[in-house]
């Protein structure tokens, strides 16, 4: 189904109601209250639902956007911080959140898992996209520079992982008392958590409970593809019984993301829609504020009719 993720327009409005009547008029009947918004912008977007001119399918964690983090920041608390009172305070955001998505009426609520506090995004994913676009991919640099991150992040990996687990453990029981379905998900750089090694573990641990699934992000993914750290469609393979649902943004090479689809980027829809994903589970547009109107109108008539060659 499709769902539109409010991160798009949010920053435009004041009011949630008139944010969420904006976004039916691109067509969009359901949307996913994204992070980053305000308290002030609830009120608005309750009463939408209760006249019914909008669905909150899902919900994306935290949100609302804490009041004490300037911005929209959804990596302001980790499960995985070494601070153990920031631990905490994630945790407590998260259990927010969930009341939140049980208010709405939401079915689901998309998470950020962590990252690694010893190798930032400073020293590992930005170097390697800064090496992407001055031409060294595949380059024996590339490739010694990458090994180096790998085996770096294998070493200190384990004990953000099992942070990252022993707090959706405790999310997924309050998640089952809300009947909500935890969407871990996918992440775009090298040092974030679950990692490709990471997640199909964490999945298969939680197999047999319904509230615990993958949120596939096709912007995130292609970009660790773009990269040579994984291959998105093995990748999709490897996570095919645990998917839920998705974010759908493409990527402008190597590392644009959040853009239309169809519209110059790298993701390549037309074959992995069809072979991973179901017209049933909800599939939300989760796009930069500078895309343009027209451009989603434009990719939205491709969209459906891919849509309609899904099966349900």
């Amino acid at each position: 189904m499709n769902v539109f993720s409010t991160c798009w327009n949010s920053a435009n409005h004041k009011d949630g109601g008139t944010m969420c009547d904006e976004i039916r008029e691109l067509g969009f009947e359901r949307i996913e209250a994204s992070h980053g918004l305000p308290l002030s912008m609830m009120p608005g977007i309750i009463k939408a639902v209760e006249e019914k001119r909008i669905i909150v399918e899902g919900v994306h964690n935290f949100c609302p956007a804490p009041i004490d983090v300037p911005g929209d920041a959804p990596d302001a608390y980790q499960f995985t911080s070494y601070r153990p009172e920031r631990r905490e305070r994630a945790m407590n955001l998260s259990l927010e959140t969930l009341m939140v998505a049980a208010r709405l009426g939401a079915k689901y609520v998309v998470l950020h898992m962590g990252s690694i506090d010893l190798l930032r995004r400073s020293k590992a994913t930005r170097p390697l996209e800064r090496m992407a676009r001055h031409g060294q991919l595949g380059t024996r640099e590339y490739a010694q520079f990458k090994g180096e991150l790998v085996r770096k992040r294998a070493k200190l990996a384990p004990l953000y992982y099992e942070r990252a687990r022993e707090a959706l453990h405790k999310l997924a029981d309050k998640a089952a008392e809300y009947n909500l379905v935890l969407g871990v998900e996918g992440r775009s750089n090298f040092e974030q958590v679950p990692g490709e090694p990471e997640m199909p573990l964490l999945m298969q641990e939680f197999k047999d409970n319904p509230h615990v699934m993958y949120w596939h992000d096709f912007g995130h993914i292609q970009r660790k593809h773009n990269l040579l750290l994984l291959d998105h469609e093995q990748y999709l393979q490897n996570l095919q019984p645990y998917i839920y649902g998705g974010h759908v943004n493409d990527v402008q090479w190597p590392s644009r993301d959040h853009r239309a689809p169809f519209f110059g980027g790298d993701v390549d829809f037309r074959n992995l829609l069809p072979r991973h994903f179901r017209r049933s589970m909800p599939l939300t547009w989760e796009l930069s504020e500078s895309v343009t109107k027209e451009d989603i109108l434009a990719a939205k008539v491709m969209w459906d009719e891919l849509m309609d060659t899904l099966p349900e």
